[in-house]
């Protein structure tokens, strides 16, 4: 049995990101194709009472310092650490932050897959000193990684550019359903829905003012928090306070309670703007959610003709949201958003080429 240590997450299972929705589905794939599947993560970040939790994925904490700075690197090298001492065949790593610690894997003879995310030194989140960090740990992901993970192809092509390094395409997926009850308080098809981490490169602010023309019309359900209770849940908090229309559910964990939300949205805006192809876009899509994303490359190739854009502006995201609201259109494109994420981002295909890549790191 073929044993894969992966490092860079929360931990299994967890619902915080798109790291932790794609370890939720291909832990226990890995599992149901003969692996010993070991998720390092950090106590109290995992959902340990999940009924959906596959008990034979090995779940191991690791300590570290856990703030907004410090948090990645610091449980990565205790992952890393830990992960030198039990020496499993191969090693699945998430972030490039955690490139500094590729050296030592390889020294003890681990090889590494390695998935890059988005290009976190565009990230306007971080200051200078991280974006440094970010960048540097990509020249060591670049250099040490015996094999690379891009979840879009434009991630690919900056690293080839960035990096002169290649590596495999491996997107996110989503799960299509059936109809799951609607919310209380909400009607199909009649409210706009946003779903984010708040941080300012996914148009956050932009967003909460849109949001108040949006709701002199329709109802606008905001689900995210910044994950410290930080200055933008506050203002989340006083938006929501300030007209009935306006509803902020904090951080949801549920994944049926999301699905039925991207489900009988009337709209759902998508304002993510780095990384690739992101995990929520593509769930609001096998949702069948009619979309406006932001108009930027990763979102144009992930949506193709199954969404709307519209650009980073207050004023032309609320005219444009509203526009889609007003149409007849809407289930004709949230027909299309499923369509398209059943061919392309089905996570049975994400798990498989993701066993597949592991297995030539064995093989070689």
């Amino acid at each position: 049995m073929p044993s894969v240590a992966i490092i860079g997450t929360r931990g299994y299972p967890s619902y915080y990101g798109g790291f932790e929705t794609a370890v939720r589905r291909i832990a226990p794939y890995l599992v149901d194709a003969g692996w010993s599947v070991t998720a390092y993560g950090r106590k109290g970040a995992v959902a340990e009472s999940d009924p959906d939790r596959d008990r034979r994925v090995i779940s191991r904490y690791t300590r570290g310092v856990n703030s907004k700075s410090l948090s990645t690197l610091s449980f990565g090298a205790t992952a890393s650490a830990a992960t030198l001492l039990k020496k499993p065949d191969v090693a699945l790593v998430m972030n490039v932050a955690n490139g500094y610690f590729l050296p030592a894997l390889k020294a003890r003879g681990i090889p590494t897959l390695l998935n890059v995310d988005g290009i976190e030194w565009d990230r306007a989140k971080w200051n200078r000193a991280a974006k440094a960090v970010f960048r540097g740990g990509a020249r060591m992901s670049a250099r040490w990684a015996d094999n690379l993970v891009f979840d879009a192809r434009e991630i690919a092509r900056r690293w080839e550019v960035d990096f002169d390094v290649s590596g495999t395409f491996i997107p996110y997926g989503g799960d299509p359903h059936d109809e799951l009850p609607l919310q209380p308080g909400l009607q199909h098809r009649g409210y706009v829905l946003y779903v984010a981490r708040f941080v300012p490169e996914n148009s956050v602010n932009e967003f909460f003012a849109a949001a108040r023309t949006i709701a002199e019309r329709w109802p606008v359900v905001i689900v995210g928090s910044d994950g410290f209770n930080g200055t933008l849940d506050q203002v989340a908090s006083e938006l929501a306070s300030s007209s009935p229309n306006i509803h902020w559910l904090g951080h949801v964990s549920s994944d049926d309670r999301l699905k039925s939300l991207w489900q009988h949205s009337g709209v759902y805006f998508h304002g993510h703007s780095v990384g690739g192809t992101n995990p929520a876009l593509v769930q609001a899509m096998a949702s069948g959610a009619p979309v406006v994303a932001r108009n930027t490359v990763y979102n144009r190739e992930v949506l193709g003709d199954a969404g709307q854009f519209t650009e980073l502006d207050s004023r032309r995201m609320a005219e444009a949201i509203s526009n889609l609201m007003a149409s007849e259109d809407k289930d004709q494109l949230g027909l299309k958003a499923v369509a398209r994420a059943r061919a392309a981002y089905s996570w049975e295909s994400v798990c498989a080429r993701y066993e597949a890549a592991l297995t030539a790191l064995l093989r070689k």
